[in-house]
C-alpha cells in the first residue's frame, strides 16, 4: 500500500478539533476520502479547515495538538 504525507497548507497552529472541548476531526486508523477534514490550522484567529488529500487510512499524526507548523510540513500519514 501506498503511503502518502499530508503537509500543512500553511504555517500556523495546528489543531485535531474544531473546539477545545470538541470531538477530534479523525482519530488515527479510521478511514478518509479526499475530502475528509481531519484537522484545522489557525493563523491569527482564522481557522482553516484541512482534507486527508488521498483516500485510505489514516496511519498517524506526525504532529501535537496544539503544535506550530511550518508550510509543507508533514502533519498526518494515510495510506491508500
Amino acid at each position: 500500500m501506498p503511503e502518502h504525507l499530508i503537509p500543512a497548507p500553511l504555517p500556523g497552529t495546528f489543531y485535531r478539533r474544531p473546539a477545545p472541548d470538541a470531538a477530534p476531526y479523525v482519530t488515527e486508523g479510521s478511514p478518509v476520502e479526499a475530502d475528509t477534514v481531519i484537522a484545522c490550522i489557525e493563523v491569527m484567529k482564522q481557522f482553516n479547515e484541512m482534507t486527508a488529500g488521498h483516500g485510505g487510512q489514516l496511519m498517524a499524526f506526525l504532529v501535537e495538538d496544539g503544535e506550530a507548523v511550518e508550510i509543507g510540513q508533514p502533519v498526518a500519514r494515510v495510506l491508500t
